[in-house]
């Protein structure tokens, strides 16, 4: 169902905008920092930030290899020539960084991964009996953003991007590989706590057959592209937005948008359909005949650049984030020093069960201990005084109050359940 003027997403800014904003929390939480002296727009990640990124990292890789994806990795520089040969250089050449000369031969930091999953597929022949082929990265890119561009974690110059680019044997595999990564992009959205028409929306994002400039000129292609991924956005029965001249340079995409703390729209996930790099690429497979033919490809971001969707999530859970992505899962709060060696035993066989675990070994007051704890959105208190250190438990504190005094051995598998769970 298209729908061309409402936008359902809801205001994230309710409350206190400045309280949701990503970059004052990933400052008070201690999750990133910039520096002058490393460049702008070239984010630094602490230990608690690289904990998230770890975990988000984790789970779209395992998630997408229980899928059929093949994780693959390829370097991030290239000759210039590669960049050429796709045609993203003409097109992206203001948001790409300068060429390295390097032995007389002209090299780029990459800003896409398709021009390396093309040679990779390359590589070798391919039977129709191996698409589609699911070709994933966790890639590193590099992007000039004019410096007026630059936002916190939500624009910057280098992002890690969870690509994919799926070889397809014809255009109905094409379109039902799309439907597939959609599948995917919702149900990675689901288990982050985003909804449809909620959180995120879709936009069918068309290109401009007068604009032969920015886009690949092949009008039939076109039509027949945008209409096949139109039609599928209707089959699910979804709410969706046209926007003209927001495709790729190759061909027609599906967006899904997000907005910020600051109400500004971004895509965080696409799905994009490209009629263009099979031909630069001469991708083509073995059919059933023994001839070659030309393959079709889907491009796609599963769960978009790393660093963006922390950005979105930061502000989603004001940085109280479920358990399973916290930095600090729980903080160990010994109710004096005669009770530390045991808070030691705790976190310990905690860290062991791979937790993780904070002490908090200062001087000061129980209450000011938890309070401290809550004000770094930790998940779990856990406290231990004379009474815990005699029968070896723990009292369990969540951020919905006490759950109860357990065992060291029930606390963990309490935890772990709930981590396993991402609920």
């Amino acid at each position: 169902m298209v729908n061309e003027k409402e936008d359902g997403l809801k205001d994230i800014s309710t409350g206190s905008l400045q309280a949701r904003d990503h970059k004052k929390l990933g400052r008070e939480l201690d999750l990133f920092t910039f520096s002058d002296t490393v460049g702008k727009g070239l984010p630094l990640f602490t230990e608690k930030g690289a904990a998230i990124r770890r975990e988000l990292e984790r789970f779209i890789i395992d998630e997408e290899i229980k899928r059929g994806y093949s994780h693959v990795k390829t370097p991030d520089i290239a000759k210039l020539e590669l960049y050429k040969k796709s045609g993203h250089y003409p097109h992206y050449k203001d948001s790409m960084y300068a060429p390295i000369v390097i032995d007389d031969e002209e090299y780029m930091l990459r800003p896409m991964t398709c021009p390396h999953h093309f040679e990779l597929f390359l590589s070798r022949p391919h039977s129709y009996r191996e698409l589609p082929m699911r070709l994933a990265e966790l890639a590193q890119l590099y992007r000039y953003e004019q410096s007026g561009e630059l936002m916190g974690l939500q624009r910057v110059r280098t992002f890690c991007l969870a690509d994919a680019h799926i070889i397809c044997a014809s255009e109905e595999q094409a379109v039902e590989e799309a439907g597939k990564a959609l599948d995917l992009i919702e149900y990675v959205a689901g288990v982050l706590g985003l909804k449809l028409d909620e959180d995120y929306r879709y936009r069918l994002s068309l290109g401009d057959r007068t604009n032969t400039e920015k886009y690949y000129q092949n009008d039939d292609a076109w039509e027949k592209s945008e209409d096949l991924l139109r039609k599928h956005l209707e089959s699910r029965n979804c709410v969706f937005e046209e926007a003209k001249d927001e495709a790729a340079f190759y061909g027609p995409k599906i967006d899904v948008q997000m907005k910020n703390a600051n109400n500004k729209e971004d895509t965080a996930f696409t799905v994009q359909y490209d009629f263009c790099m099979p031909d630069r690429f001469d991708l083509t497979y073995i059919s059933p005949d023994g001839s070659k033919r030309r393959a079709f490809v889907i491009h796609r971001s599963s769960i978009g650049a790393i660093e963006r969707i922390m950005a979105f999530l930061i502000e989603k859970y004001v940085g109280a984030f479920p358990l399973w992505l916290s930095p600090v899962q729980t903080t160990v709060l010994p109710v004096s020093e005669k009770h530390a060696a045991y808070a030691q035993e705790i976190a310990d066989a905690l860290r062991e069960a791979n937790i993780r675990v904070a002490i908090d070994s200062s001087n000061e007051t129980l209450g000011k201990k938890i309070r401290n704890s809550k004000k770094e959105k930790v998940p779990y208190l856990l406290v231990v005084g004379d009474e815990e250190m005699n029968a070896k438990t723990a009292t369990l504190e969540g951020r919905e109050g006490r759950v109860g005094t357990l065992s060291l051995a029930d606390t963990i598998v309490r935890l772990k359940e709930e981590i396993r769970t991402r609920s």
